[in-house]
């Protein structure tokens, strides 16, 4: 009996012995993998740009920092900004384990043609305040531009669609058909979806 009890305490010693060698570390280490893309621009333009990392919006530049800092795994990244009527600006990214990668965005003027001489306004109440806004499949910029006192979004007269999309959210779509030198508001109460790959909000809303 107690040379069996002493081969089942060897072979748990030996057991515990391989898992520690072959098990992943702690999660808490996982920080230390996870590699940071910081952005820099000069002026409101870039500041106010929207931002996709491998597709995905993640928030306008200048908010991507604190809280919403993007960490993201070691290897390339393809980094997206965009901005009404400018080019889209372009650079794919070779992080790290625990580099800070600074890309700095330089938006450059697109060749569109001039707004229409007769305009309608649309003012946009979304909470939060900056998800993506896109008239016509195009992306205009985040809610935040387009709410408040002497804010709207300039539209053309005739059938238009906006989408409003943040990840986390559900994504949301209208018509709008304004007439000339209309003013209207399209007001949202966005429900939130439980995506748990994402956590908890860090913007403060519900």
């Amino acid at each position: 009996m107690k040379t069996t009890l002493r081969r089942v305490g060897t072979l748990l010693w030996v057991l515990l012995l391989v898992s520690a060698l072959l098990l992943p570390a702690p999660i808490y280490a996982g920080s230390d993998v996870m590699g940071e893309i910081q952005f820099e621009g000069r002026s409101h333009v870039e500041k106010t740009s929207g931002v996709w990392v491998d597709g995905e919006y993640v928030g306008y530049l200048k908010e991507l920092k604190g809280s919403k800092k993007i960490l993201l795994l070691p290897g390339q990244h393809l980094i997206t900004v965009r901005q009404d009527r400018y080019q889209d600006f372009t650079e794919t990214v070779l992080l790290q384990p625990g580099q800070k990668e600074v890309v700095r965005v330089a938006m450059v003027k697109a060749a569109t043609g001039p707004l229409p001489d007769v305009t309608a306004t649309v003012k946009i109440m979304v909470n939060p305040s900056r998800a993506a806004v896109f008239l016509d499949g195009l992306f205009v910029g985040h809610v935040g531009e387009f709410e408040g006192l002497g804010r709207g979004m300039l539209v053309a007269p005739g059938t238009h669609q906006i989408r409003i999309a943040l990840p986390g959210y559900q994504t949301f779509e209208t018509d709008i058909n304004p007439l000339a030198n209309q003013r209207s508001k399209l007001k949202l109460s966005w429900s939130r979806l439980a995506l748990l790959r994402r956590g908890p909000s860090h913007d403060g809303n519900k």
